[in-house]
């Protein structure tokens, strides 16, 4: 595995931070970044470079992900940045408007680690999407 520079988190719960703080800590030489909203992340991706990936939250105050994702993804610095949409929204409808703007997966809450783990090691090895290879199913908790 390549070795990871920056990942981000954009969610509005410090509890979900700490939470793949921990499941993040399999990765060494790994910065974490982390912002409590789609428009705090905007401003850490302008000042930081060397972002690798976007952990992001769909339901959020000020700037939700899914508005998030189309600001950047219409940013040709930003755009080619791996996101995995983490979200308690598990729609059908709602997996595949995050896949529309890009997103590399979409994992349910709750989960289990090992399924975003899994996920993360497949993003960092810059293989092509879980979601387009085996279906949206596979990623949700069971």
């Amino acid at each position: 595995m390549s070795t990871l520079n920056k990942i981000l988190i954009v969610d509005d719960s410090h509890l979900i931070h700490q939470m793949y703080r921990l499941i993040l800590t399999r990765y060494k030489n790994c910065a974490i970044l982390d912002a409590m909203n789609g428009l705090e992340a905007l401003d850490i991706l302008s000042r930081e470079g060397g972002i690798e990936l976007i952990l992001l939250d769909i339901n959020m105050p000020i700037m939700n992900g899914v508005q998030f994702m189309e600001k950047i993804k219409a940013d040709r610095l930003y755009k080619g940045i791996p996101i995995i949409v983490i979200s308690t929204e598990g729609k059908e409808d709602d997996t595949m408007r995050a896949l529309k703007l890009g997103a590399w997966g979409y994992v349910v809450k709750p989960f289990k680690p090992d399924v975003l783990h899994d996920l993360i090691e497949k993003v960092l090895a810059k293989k092509p999407s879980p979601l387009m290879a085996a279906g949206i199913k596979h990623l949700q908790a069971k």
